[in-house]
């Protein structure tokens, strides 16, 4: 065998060697050194450049951030025998990767310990308190922004609060992890509703006071427009009166001018008048009388004054 063959062979015995012997470490994990399964040493925590006894030895990794947990839904009867269904997320770290390992091994194990330990707990939490203080986390009163509003009753008053109860479920399950080599950051409610049953009836309930709303609005709304009717038939009364009392005025007083034009134009043109009607009358009788005509005339009639007045 050539020299060159064996400064290869043994080139690439030093290589595998040396990356069986040197690990890199960064920021985001941390780990233990194992040896037959069994841990050896304390954990790596530190980034950088670590060693290990090769190929007797193996590294297990472990995720240093934030982890997160979801929950799933559970239908939880609270303290008021009012069933919901409760979804709930939380945050955790793994703080002793050593005991993690010991305890757990993996993270899948630990989210399945997480489940327990959480679900439990919040079991426990929301089964020992009412629905209010689920759902809210301080006493106050509704704003109220609108007239119709004003009769909506005054909210009870809670004794712990949403987020006491949130904080009471993260001290509680903290304890129970406290041996796992990990720690519970946050824990909050993500959503709750009613169970299927209640909520239809919450429903009803809720649209039974809106159909109350509308019906105050409806019927307030009746009573407004009754009353702008009645302003406006007294209104048209009023002018019509009025309009009627000053047409009657004008007419009147148109009258009076009339009459008093046809006075003084009777008065001035009387003479005119009197002459216009002895015209009249000679016309009358060249057409109706001739040589053989008769006539018998009566002293009272107007054609007599006239033929005693020629003479």
């Amino acid at each position: 065998m050539s020299k060159t063959i064996i400064y290869l062979i043994v080139g690439i015995a030093a290589i595998v060697t040396l990356s069986n012997t040197i690990f890199i470490l960064d920021e985001t994990n941390q780990a233990i050194v194992t040896q037959f399964g069994k841990p050896v040493g304390e954990p790596r925590t530190s980034p950088g450049l670590n060693f290990k006894t090769p190929f007797l030895q193996k590294v297990q990794y472990f995720d240093k951030r934030y982890l997160e947990w979801d929950g799933d839904q559970n239908q939880v009867p609270t303290k008021d025998k009012k069933f919901i269904f409760v979804d709930t997320y939380a945050r955790w770290e793994i703080t002793n990767p050593l005991q993690f390992f010991i305890r757990l091994r993996d993270e899948r194990s630990a989210q399945s310990r997480l489940d327990d330990i959480l679900d439990g707990e919040t079991r426990n939490a929301v089964a020992s308190h009412d629905l209010l203080d689920i759902v809210r986390s301080t006493n106050r009163n509704p704003e109220v922004t609108e007239d119709f509003m004003e009769e909506i009753e005054i909210l009870e008053d809670i004794s712990v609060g949403r987020a006491a109860v949130e904080k009471i479920i993260l001290e509680k399950a903290n304890e129970r992890t406290a041996d796992l080599g990990v720690r519970i950051l946050d824990f909050r409610f993500k959503r709750m509703n009613y169970v299927d049953e209640v909520r239809d009836r919450v429903y009803d309930r809720m649209i039974s006071e809106r159909n109350r709303i509308a019906d105050q609005f409806r019927s307030e709304g009746e009573g407004e427009a009754r009353k702008i009717e009645g302003n406006k038939e007294r209104d048209l009364a009023q002018i019509q009166s009025e309009a009627f009392r000053e047409a009657e005025l004008i007419k009147g007083k148109a009258d009076a001018e009339a009459a008093d034009i046809y006075a003084a134009a009777y008065n001035r043109n009387r003479q005119s008048v009197e002459l216009y009607k002895f015209l009249r009358s000679l016309e009358s009788f060249e057409k109706s009388l001739d040589e053989n005509t008769s006539v018998i005339i009566s002293s009272d009639s107007e054609l007599f004054k006239y033929l005693k007045r020629a003479n």
